[in-house]
């Protein structure tokens, strides 16, 4: 049966999966057995936090796992210890460690005891629970006694659900996964580019779950921190957003988002918005101030900085420098060591790298890919004169499982190039003190074997790589298809690994998927609700581009994008056969990877097809030849595209999320698909047409 466009939605509500319990399965663990005649039990609080994650676990106890216990409050923690048999005891204590989140779990034969040094910290103590109980199939969790905390004191995310969108139970996963804070659009008070949120409601809900919020600025700067009345003009901007809105964590600020009108010489002192609509008033074409460490930033930040802090002293500002990563290491530096240092500075970690590949390609990591896993020369240079200064470091790191490599997929399940990633992560942390991870950009977040991954590579004491993998394949898939769905896994990662970035390719094919279309002449719009962030064709360009004096790229490419599909088509083969031996839950989840599998495949092919398609229309555009030969070409390529797109309908039918991007909507469902099919269909008449002429 084909889902509705957004029905993905009504599975993201439901907190927990239903009937998880294996009794084959769990009575083969050794470790604490929770039963009906157990309880949970957790203190008063100020912080609701504590109790709503004491009630997760007693509906993840009766949905998941069939045992019903009750969750009650206690004024006397201590004589709740004293008397433990038969409870899940709750509550906030001393910790051997200095990180709020760190907690203290115990576990034998009578009770389970978690002590957090704050409420936050029980509760994932809590979700630590849940997750073992989860692999185990069953209410049974190991013997330990153990204090567990994290690497990073902060790992922010975008909604998965919608742009600016936070229902409670996504937020609910969101905790459970180890992130500790939420990203807002903000273009004033209330205010995201979707329209009006409440954000003081939405900081309250979050506090809930142990999240904080951070106001992602939409909000222009107009004024130079020099002049006469910038004080009260940021003041009723940014001041008035912490005036207003207390309870937000902190702030994040990227040159293109705030960009103010610099007075350094490299740049014009004009925003890309208005240049867009007047570019005569640069004409010497130098970058605009989001694009540049101009030498006046430090300047804008203590001004702004200072503004906020009246308000919330604690404020995390955040300063990104993720639009000058191309201009050379003197420059960037220099504005690094003029910083102040009660900000952190978020640095992207893989973005800007190159490598020569054979027949003199380069190829550089343009916005948040996987297929390099980091950090680049540029993370580096940045991370080590942060660490010098003293100025704590964050990371654009992605790692919520999802990049812009493949633009309109929950997530990449690729393992273990992620755990790559997250191993350089780890030794950037060692080396730089790595402190904090923005996990998702506003293509958002999709709870997954990956997001799992992650948190348990970034929580010490941390299982091995590979036990943690087969665990978890184990749990989704079945104990008999671990080592197929293992190299399942193997295969999508080296796949990754062969995709190549590039600005036209994730601008496009790979943008939108299958329903990229193959174009002539004659530009194509892509339909958009009104309600779109990014709408039409506004990040996706339907008219496929190359720099001419790189075409001899596209050879590379091709084949290097062609081994991408090869690997993936290999991997989604084999799962087939695993897909004919299950059956309920782990059915289900083997044709959803199956499904973001073979969209990944069919997107390659997509990219490939578009490619060789510009290839024969260069040719057929220039004068002389066998123009017949070449549009006889072009239309064989259509023809496989076409048919590389009809393939993909029923995928996006089964799974909804398949072809959606909070940002941009849906841009590769079935309709997106058809329109695709028109439109090439379109353009080989046109080629034919004119082949005959």
């Amino acid at each position: 049966m084909s889902e509705l466009n957004y029905a993905f939605r009504e599975r993201m509500l439901k907190a927990h999966t239903r009937h998880f319990r294996d009794d084959d399965h769990w009575e083969k663990v050794a470790g604490t057995l929770v039963t009906n005649a157990w309880e949970i039990v957790y203190p008063e609080c100020d912080e609701e936090v504590l109790e709503y994650a004491a009630r997760d676990l007693c509906e993840f106890l009766s949905v998941s796992l069939d045992v019903f216990v009750r969750a009650r409050r206690t004024n006397d923690i201590e004589n709740e210890c004293a008397h433990k048999k038969n409870k899940i005891l709750l509550y906030t204590g001393k910790v051997a460690s200095e990180e709020k989140l760190a907690y203290r779990i115990w576990a034998d034969d009578d009770a389970i005891i978690v002590v957090g040094k704050t409420p936050r910290a029980v509760a994932q103590g809590v979700y630590f629970i849940e997750d073992r109980m989860r692999v185990h199939l069953g209410p049974v969790i190991e013997y330990m006694d153990e204090v567990r905390q994290p690497l990073f004191h902060t790992r922010m995310i975008h909604s998965g659900f919608g742009l600016d969108m936070f229902p409670d139970e996504h937020m609910r996963a969101i905790a459970r996964n180890g992130i500790t804070a939420i990203l807002v659009f903000t273009k004033g008070v209330d205010r995201t580019p979707h329209g009006y949120l409440d954000f003081n409601n939405l900081i309250y809900r979050a506090s809930r779950y142990g999240l904080d919020v951070y106001a992602y600025s939409y909000m222009k700067s107009e004024m130079h921190p020099s002049a006469v009345g910038a004080e009260d003009y940021y003041e009723s901007t940014y001041g008035n957003l912490f005036e207003k809105c207390p309870g937000l964590k902190g702030v994040v600020l990227v040159g293109e988002s705030v960009e103010f009108p610099s007075k350094d010489e490299h740049v014009c002192p004009y925003g890309w918005e208005y240049l867009k609509e007047h570019p005569e008033a640069n004409p010497n074409h130098l970058p605009s101030p989001g694009w540049y460490p101009c030498k006046d930033y430090p300047e804008w930040i203590d001004l702004v900085k200072g503004i906020i802090r009246k308000h919330k002293p604690d404020a995390d500002f955040v300063f990104w420098s993720y639009n000058w990563g191309y201009v050379n290491r003197e420059a960037r530096l220099k504005l690094i060591k003029s910083l102040p240092t009660d900000i952190s500075l978020l640095v992207t970690f893989e973005m800007f790298e190159k490598f020569n590949k054979p027949g003199g390609v380069t190829v550089s990591c343009v916005d948040y890919t996987l297929s390099f896993e980091g950090p680049g020369e540029y993370f580096k240079s940045e991370a080590e004169e942060a660490k010098k200064r003293g100025i704590p470091l964050y990371a654009m790191s992605n790692t919520g499982g999802l990049s812009w490599d493949i633009g309109v997929i929950p997530y990449e399940p690729c393992p273990d190039q992620w755990n790559r990633r997250n191993e350089a992560l780890i030794k950037a942390h060692d080396d730089w003190g790595l402190s904090g991870l923005m996990d998702s950009h506003h293509y958002g977040f999709w709870p997954s074997i990956v997001s799992e991954l992650a948190k348990n590579a970034f929580w010490s004491p941390k299982m091995d790589y590979e036990t943690a993998l087969s665990e978890l394949i184990e749990r989704d898939y079945g104990e008999k298809n671990v080592e197929t769905v293992r190299e399942v896994f193997r295969n999508y990662s080296d796949a990754i690994r062969a995709y190549v970035s590039t600005n036209p390719d994730q601008y496009g094919p790979f943008r939108i998927g299958p329903s990229y279309p193959l174009l002539y002449k004659e530009e194509a719009i892509l339909d958009s609700p009104f309600y779109a962030m990014h709408h039409h064709n506004m990040i996706c360009d339907t008219m496929y581009k190359y720099d001419m004096d790189k075409l001899h790229y596209l050879d590379y490419e091709i084949k290097s994008l062609s081994e991408m599909e090869a690997l993936l088509k290999k991997g989604s083969d084999a799962l087939l056969a695993v897909i004919d031996s299950l059956c309920g839950r782990q059915k289900e989840a083997a044709l959803d990877l199956y499904g973001i599998g073979r969209f990944m495949q069919y997107t390659a092919r997509c990219a490939v097809n578009t490619k060789m398609w510009y290839l024969l229309k260069l040719e057929f555009m220039k004068n002389g030849g066998n123009k017949k030969d070449v549009a006889n070409k072009m239309m064989e390529i259509a023809k496989d595209e076409i048919e590389n797109a009809r393939k993909t309908i029923p995928l996006v039918e089964r799974d909804s999320r398949l072809g959606f991007e909070p940002s941009m909507e849906y841009m590769c469902d079935k309709a997106h698909l058809e329109w695709k099919i028109f439109h090439t269909e379109k353009a080989v008449e046109a080629v034919m047409k004119e082949a005959e002429e």
